[in-house]
């Protein structure tokens, strides 16, 4: 499996609001950057997004690290509340139905064909990678090139 790190971060003007995110892909010494803007969605859908976009591109299964600075993400997958959730119905342990489940459902495909191993870094906190993605993220937004998030639900 080829080992390659990835950076993301998830952006909104508002939340919810206009969105994007942004990811950095390092392998063998080579970068490659992505993003895209939303019109109208949340951060923490931004967030998943990011991790779910980095990681349908990838043509093989890949040993990968991810670096986030979301808790949202980082957390909900390495403490398992997601398998939680999803062996519940999606109904989190306050009883509450849980949110983004589309996405939720997108991104636990991806953990089936990659070895993904979660890092949360702290966000602008000097980290030049993520402070990267979050510059791809709000550039995104602001490019008026704006996609719709068509499960985003207001």
């Amino acid at each position: 499996m080829k080992k390659i790190e990835i950076y993301t971060d998830g952006a909104c003007s508002k939340n919810p609001g206009e969105g994007g995110y942004g990811i950095v892909f390092l392998y063998k010494g080579a970068r490659k950057e992505m993003s895209a803007g939303y019109k109208l969605t949340t951060n923490n859908r931004m967030e998943m997004l990011a991790v779910i976009r980095a990681l349908e591109v990838l043509k093989e299964p890949c040993d990968v690290t991810l670096y986030s600075d979301s808790k949202y993400v980082v957390d909900s997958i390495t403490k398992g509340w997601v398998y939680n959730w999803k062996k519940k119905n999606w109904i989190k342990s306050d009883k509450k139905k849980a949110i983004n489940v589309d996405l939720w459902e997108r991104m636990l495909e991806m953990l089936e064909k990659h070895k993904v191993e979660f890092v949360w870094v702290k966000g602008h906190a000097n980290n030049v990678e993520n402070e990267r993605c979050d510059e791809l993220a709000r550039e995104a937004i602001k490019s008026g090139n704006l996609l719709e998030d068509e499960n985003y639900c207001g």
